[in-house]
């Protein structure tokens, strides 16, 4: 079993719920995402969604494209992203790493380089936002072969025909994607979520993790009731929006934010 669908499997096993955190590589600054990430481990955080910048994050919400753009003047690409997912691996080897983002830097590099660079970089698992299923047969199997795992996307429109498609392509979890519109926008609306958790859990053997308007302690622990693990981005990023010229500052309130969040969530 490779590490991103064991960890998963280890934490229901315990009758645990997973914390998701997703950051920008290289936002606010390339030397700050590393530390970061072990800060985010030591807070609670179970999965580490690493985005690679993009020049249009299409599904992003203002809060995360700001830090795409921040990302970017500092020139951070696809390879420094996995170089940073190296660094982190030289001193954690088990918390799972999914790269996040869009296809278009992997196209350009070539799905079997991608996959071996992301392999060797300790990379688990793959969100690619503009990649539906139903396009993924030339690219996932190449991932599967370099042990990383596809994670592909359900939304509150999907239909149960076009779920099972999901679910059957999807590896570790699949991604809920609660609201209609892009990262950090609308209010959670939990009753909709536990409905649609009851629906597709008929049709999904994997974990379902819920994303988008994950917010605060209480929203987690209403997501982590009815799912199995909460997905926390822009609540996240603004603090690194409001912490980027202080370090210290950055680093001590995402952890107490991430600490909140594991301890509601338990």
């Amino acid at each position: 079993m490779v590490q991103l669908s064991k960890t998963l499997s280890d934490l229901a096993s315990d009758n645990k719920k997973a914390l998701v955190a997703y950051i920008v590589a290289g936002d606010p600054t390339p030397g700050t995402t590393v530390p970061l990430m072990h800060t985010l481990v030591d807070a609670g955080v179970d999965v580490i969604e690493l985005g690679m910048p993009f020049s249009d994050p299409e599904a992003e919400g203002p809060v995360i494209q700001l830090a795409h753009e921040r990302a970017l003047a500092h020139h951070v690409s696809l390879r420094d992203s996995l170089a940073m997912a190296s660094e982190f691996r030289q001193t954690n080897q088990t918390t799972p790493i999914v790269l996040m983002g869009y296809l278009n830097p992997i196209e350009f590099i070539g799905y079997e380089q991608f996959a071996k660079e992301a392999e060797a970089a300790g990379i688990n698992g793959t969100i690619i936002v503009n990649l539906p299923p139903e396009e993924s047969g030339e690219m996932d199997p190449i991932l599967e072969a370099h042990g990383i795992e596809p994670v592909y996307l359900l939304a509150p429109t999907t239909t149960d025909e076009r779920a099972e498609i999901v679910c059957r392509a999807s590896r570790g979890f699949v991604y809920y994607v609660s609201l209609k519109g892009t990262t950090g926008a609308s209010t959670l609306d939990i009753d909709d979520v536990a409905e649609k958790m009851s629906r597709f859990r008929k049709i999904s053997t994997l974990p379902i993790m819920v994303g988008f308007g994950v917010k605060d302690g209480a929203s987690a622990r209403a997501v982590a009731d009815v799912a199995d693990g909460a997905v926390v981005g822009s609540a996240i990023v603004k603090l690194m929006e409001q912490y980027r010229d202080d370090p210290d500052m950055l680093q001590s309130s995402v952890k107490q934010f991430v600490r909140e969040l594991r301890a509601a969530i338990d």
